[in-house]
């Protein structure tokens, strides 16, 4: 690992800094403290960033790049818990707590990924009091995201499932333009499936008849939804 200094690309430390959700209310001299205190790792597309009830003993925060949070069935099936992109973070809750991971951390993409000790995660934390109150912040917001993934599961049709988690990545992702509403993060199929506890098959079908509506779009990297998506009552449709 090498420290974080100019970062890559000749990117300053506020500019890899300022974007973790954690640190973007502190200083240029807090976020150089911080700075100091945080070394980084590059992982390549598919490799495990933290393996699944592995004793952790550090927080990641993503300076670059997407990662992916699974559980593997006995049988080998994946479903994805959680994506993160650049300025998400991780790990913080085994640091808290003392308790393992329950899931597998895999880079969706070449990543850039700052790591801190468990000794500088609690030195930070006490050194820049505003970090306590952001940490809660983001945990409040992650509380209420789980709950929006329970509701998913509790849709007994495909439809609702697939609108209700679009809802969601449109709240952490979305950006509005002139088409509707554009995310800015690509997933597969597949992925989609393993998030919302359906077939890839039928996730193609829907989302053929949503491109055939007009509702949705699909880019090379991009999704729009168009303005009237959010508004539409799937719950009826598609059983």
């Amino acid at each position: 690992m090498e420290n974080l200094k100019g970062g890559r690309s000749g990117m300053t430390h506020r500019e890899n800094l300022a974007g973790i959700a954690l640190f973007s209310d502190l200083s240029d001299e807090e976020l150089l403290n911080v700075r100091q205190r945080i070394s980084i790792r590059d992982f390549k597309k598919g490799e495990i960033i933290l393996q699944e009830e592995q004793t952790n003993e550090f927080m990641y925060l993503i300076v670059e790049g997407k990662v992916k949070v699974v559980q593997i069935t006995e049988d080998g099936k994946e479903t994805i818990l959680a994506l993160h992109a650049a300025g998400d973070f991780f790990g913080e809750m085994s640091l808290i707590d003392g308790k393992t991971v329950p899931a597998t951390v895999i880079a969706t993409e070449n990543s850039h990924v700052a790591i801190v000790s468990k000794a500088d995660f609690y030195e930070i934390l006490f050194s820049q009091k505003k970090l306590v109150t952001r940490l809660l912040s983001i945990f409040c917001a992650r509380i209420r995201e789980s709950y929006e993934r329970i509701q998913i599961l509790s849709f007994n049709n495909a439809t609702a499932r697939l609108k209700t988690l679009f809802a969601m990545l449109s709240d952490t992702y979305g950006i509005k333009t002139d088409k509707g509403v554009k995310i800015d993060i690509r997933l597969t199929h597949q992925n989609i499936a393993d998030m919302t506890g359906i077939t890839r098959e039928t996730v193609t079908r829907i989302f053929n008849k949503w491109n055939k509506d007009g509702d949705l779009t699909l880019s090379e990297r991009f999704m729009y939804l168009s303005p009237e998506f959010l508004k539409k009552d799937f719950s009826e449709i598609e059983k």
